[in-house]
């Protein structure tokens, strides 16, 4: 029988991907209890502050100030699949939709033309540690869809089907089935304008977890063509198929055949892209993602000119109130409320 793993990769804090994915970034920050302003309530001295990514004391503000998080940033040409395992993200946008999303959350973003949005978090309990831990993971556009409207989608955690199984000897596995449907769960809908949402992409995002000595079999793609990789991220290393390979390490695997992941004497945890290639010429800088370069060029020009419809919020870096649940109140004008608490 042949190998399944065809590739290995260590991985990085952000971890590569192969066409249709362009990249994924794995943020799991410590947080320490939470100031009066939503803040870390702890000393910011020695860190680089808009530009702190050195996990100092376990955890960074990166472009944030006061709050962690990522102030206003432009996109174009690409989408943004935000799956928040731990915390919370306070969105803001150009278009005039904001939400407060995680806990299991997914936020599905299609930048489409260009939008400019901000992610915060806000840090809400004064008396305990506030963990974070999320996954950013961006999905490419064909060139037909690239320029399409902006648009963006919450994926709440009370819909994403949860798939638990324990075997003889009591061990668990666990799979949270984000796009493509797996063992008959069908998770909600992406964006009406993503690869995703064509059957023939073959898109999977599917966040595993297991017990040790656990073990879960994904069925083959349903496309030939797709490419599947799994990355184990957690755990002292997992056995795919008959190859062991070590925590923190991303593997190409075989997308015709099933793939067995099983863990070894402790948990695991693992996140599984699969996708049929778009195939196209990719041109990226920084924020955009286009064809060529000459797109690269005028989707600059676009944003100098027009700011992708322009900042409509007070300040750049803003936050719900401490007691505001999980929400999203989108361009249109809907309201999406749910409880904070999960």
């Amino acid at each position: 029988m042949a190998d399944l793993v065809l590739q290995t990769v260590p991985l990085g804090a952000q971890w590569p991907t192969i066409d249709p994915f362009l990249f994924c970034a794995h943020h799991d920050d410590a947080y320490p209890s939470a100031n009066d302003r939503m803040g870390p309530d702890a000393s910011l001295e020695g860190r680089e502050i808009g530009q702190d990514f050195a996990q100092k004391d376990g955890w960074n503000m990166y472009h944030g100030s006061v709050v962690p998080g990522f102030p206003p940033h432009p996109h174009r040409g690409f989408e943004t699949v935000t799956f928040v395992r731990k915390g919370l993200i306070d969105h803001a946008d150009s278009l005039g939709a904001a939400a407060r999303f995680g806990r299991g959350d997914v936020q599905w973003l299609t930048a489409g033309r260009g939008v400019v949005h901000s992610e915060m978090f806000p840090l809400l309990d004064q008396q305990r540690d506030n963990p974070l831990e999320l996954f950013q993971i961006w999905l490419n556009l064909p060139a037909t869809d690239k320029l399409s409207d902006p648009y963006f989608t919450m994926l709440w955690a009370e819909d994403i089907p949860r798939i638990t199984s324990t075997d003889e000897h009591g061990r668990t596995s666990e799979v949270t089935v984000i796009a493509g449907e797996l063992f008959g769960a069908t998770p909600p809908a992406p964006p009406p304008i993503s690869w995703a949402a064509r059957p023939e992409a073959d898109i999977g995002i599917w966040h595993v977890r297991l017990d040790p000595g656990a073990s879960v079999t994904l069925p083959a793609a349903a496309n030939p063509d797709s490419v599947r990789t799994i990355y184990v991220f957690e755990g002292a290393g997992a056995q795919l198929g008959t190859t062991e390979v070590d925590a923190n390490t991303g593997s190409v695997v075989r997308s015709e055949v099933p793939a067995t992941i099983t863990a070894g004497d402790e948990p695991i945890e693992a996140l599984v892209l699969q996708g049929r290639p778009i195939g196209e010429p990719v041109a990226r800088y920084g924020p955009f993602v286009m064809n060529t370069e000459s797109e690269i060029e005028q989707a600059f020009e676009d944003y100098r000119t027009t700011g992708f419809g322009g900042w409509p919020w007070p300040e750049d870096d803003p936050v719900h109130p401490r007691d505001k649940g999980r929400f999203a109140r989108h361009a249109d004008g809907r309201v999406e409320e749910l409880d904070l608490a999960r």
